[in-house]
């Protein structure tokens, strides 16, 4: 059971985003809830593999082992949904915003939308998933001893505490982006004031716990010079590559946010001046190159009302013959921005990702607090400061 951490949605329709990627269940104190089409595939595997396994163990059960089967999918899913529901009403006591519940082939997650966070109202929201279905399994332990269940209900009690406790007990485990991860984060985000550096030792808890995985249930077996168990091993490898793929994208992730400082408008745009659409081919040549590089910078092109509007296409301009460069006008070599596609320059961080992100196009103009262009920022660039590689990798703040 995983928690994602969304940002910046844009305003899709929950509805139409629900229908594409399950069936939605409804909601749970607001919270919308979906079942993925991807369930489908764990609650066939689990009738395929425990419906002969209950039909040997209890030969009375005939065909109805299959349907015992099915049963104890659902009560999986009962208790994956417990587990998700507990992160969710815990993250609603800190007023951290739940965007949906997802239930799918590798359990579920909750998606959150923005917060801040903080150590230790991390681990509670974390902490409280494993919590609940250590009360499930307690529950029916308790149902088990004090009752005299028998037959089938007997069956799914008992499949249904001991599916509890592992859950709960595979969540505490640390290491992102299971549930224990978040204590590791957290406690390393305590000791070194840094969230980033927290969630990239937690995801090297998560790559260790896979390694360990194979190393038990393929590896270990195979070095004793056994053979390993067929269904445990492809559950191994399965859960194995969930878990490091999940582990992979928390550290890439972190070390994506700890670039985001240094991701500023007016330190990653390149030189450039606004003409007016009325400007033509000769104002543009008789620009003083940049000081800096001694280079002609970008040139922007802003509407009557002040607003950028396209940007000059230097090879374009170089093709305008000497003679017709006074009658040229700058609209003829130049090519739109996207609508609204400028930055104050002062803008950085996640807020001008955010921001990007709405924008169309590739290229924006940066403005200063009087609307003057002061530079034109390209994505290649946002994207190079964040990633350490391209074009805005070394500009610095």
């Amino acid at each position: 059971m995983t928690d994602t951490d969304t940002r910046g949605r844009g305003g899709q329709d929950p509805r139409k985003q629900g229908r594409k990627e399950g069936i939605p269940l409804g909601r749970i104190a607001g919270i919308p809830v979906i079942l993925a089409y991807s369930w489908f595939i764990i609650a066939a595997f689990t009738v395929i593999a425990f419906g002969p396994v209950l039909q040997n163990d209890y030969p009375r059960l005939g065909v109805t082992a299959f349907f015992v089967a099915f049963a104890y999918a659902l009560l999986l899913l009962v208790s994956v949904l417990v587990h998700e529901l507990a992160h969710a009403l815990t993250a609603k006591l800190f007023h951290w915003p739940t965007e949906k519940i997802v239930l799918n082939l590798w359990g579920g997650h909750t998606e959150f939308q923005s917060f801040t966070a903080s150590p230790g109202r991390s681990v509670l929201v974390a902490m409280a998933g494993p919590a609940a279905n250590f009360v499930l399994g307690g529950a029916g332990w308790l149902l088990l001893t004090a009752g005299d269940l028998t037959g089938v209900a007997a069956i799914l009690t008992n499949i249904f505490v001991w599916a509890n406790l592992l859950i709960g007990i595979f969540n505490v485990l640390p290491g992102l982006p299971l549930d224990g991860g978040r204590l590791v984060e957290s406690a390393v985000w305590k000791l070194t004031g840094s969230q980033e550096k927290g969630t990239v030792a937690a995801g090297w808890g998560g790559r260790i716990i896979v390694i360990a995985l194979v190393a038990w249930f393929v590896a270990l077996p195979l070095l004793s010079g056994g053979e390993p168990d067929l269904s445990l091993m492809v559950i191994a490898l399965l859960v194995g590559s969930f878990l490091w793929m999940g582990a992979s994208a928390s550290i890439q992730q972190a070390r994506l946010r700890s670039r985001l400082p240094g991701v500023e408008a007016a330190a990653l745009a390149e030189p450039a001046v606004g003409l007016p659409e009325s400007a033509t081919v000769a104002d543009v040549l008789a620009l003083a190159p940049d000081p800096g590089t001694g280079a002609a910078p970008a040139v922007v092109l802003y509407r009557p009302d002040g607003r950028p509007s396209a940007v000059v296409d230097a090879g374009a301009l170089a093709t305008v013959p000497a003679a017709a460069t006074s009658a040229t006008p700058l609209t003829a070599v130049s090519y739109a921005l996207g609508a609204g596609a400028y930055v104050p320059e002062w803008s950085r961080g996640q807020e001008l990702i955010q921001y990007l992100a709405q924008l169309e196009g590739m290229e924006y103009a940066v403005v200063d607090r009087d609307g003057t262009v002061k530079g034109l920022l390209r994505q290649s660039a946002v994207l190079g400061a964040l990633t350490g590689k391209g074009p805005g990798a070394g500009k610095r703040m």
